[in-house]
């Protein structure tokens, strides 16, 4: 097992994410970065019957857009809530596992939570607990820019670019029409798979 890692926070993240959280025996979230738009801190990706569908947390941006991750509040008046939920059981109300794990994701997207940073928190703790993973979890207590170093991981997971990670393929509630989608949610992997959820990482 590796030492620390030092990752974004983010919602709901890919497999990819998880497979480097498993791999570390200390995880650091960055809470000092300004935050960044079209990224997986505030979005995910799940698998519909047309294809990979994009969930979004609307957020407040302060005036210059240079507001910390840690202030990032979340926008309750666009009801993603209820968007995200029905979303999720369309999606995955057939999947082998989803009536175990549904509910553990439910509570925390209904807590409204006030800050983006919490949601990720208490979501990333739940998935932990579904995959049977225990890890210390830390914050970062300042800002250093990214400069290659093995463990930092915060800047290399992201919509916007091609992985190198090799994801296993698992059977998927639309496999039959779509094939394999890699990059989806860590969700999609639970609810298709379950207790084996974790061998996949």
């Amino acid at each position: 097992m590796a030492g620390k890692i030092l990752i974004s926070t983010a919602y709901l993240p890919p497999v990819e994410y998880f497979s480097l959280v498993s791999g570390a025996d200390k995880i650091i979230f960055e809470k000092e970065e300004n935050y960044l738009k079209q990224t997986f801190r505030n979005r995910c990706y799940i698998l519909s019957a047309h294809g990979p569908q994009l969930l979004s947390v609307p957020v407040y941006l302060g005036s210059s857009h240079k507001t910390p991750i840690k202030e990032i509040r979340i926008d309750y008046s666009k009801r993603w809530q209820q968007i995200h939920l029905r979303a999720m059981q369309a999606s995955y109300n057939s999947s082998p596992y989803f009536e175990f794990y549904f509910e553990k994701i439910e509570k925390v997207i209904s807590d409204s939570l006030e800050y983006l940073l919490d949601l990720n928190t208490e979501l990333t703790e739940a998935i932990l607990e579904i995959l049977n993973i225990e890890r210390r979890l830390s914050y970062t207590t300042s800002f250093e820019p990214a400069d290659n170093k093995a463990y930092d991981h915060r800047y290399r997971i992201t919509p916007k670019k091609q992985s190198s990670f090799a994801e296993k393929k698992y059977l998927q509630v639309f496999d039959t029409t779509a094939g394999f989608v890699p990059r989806l949610s860590i969700i999609d992997l639970i609810f298709n798979t379950g207790p084996e959820a974790c061998s996949y990482l």
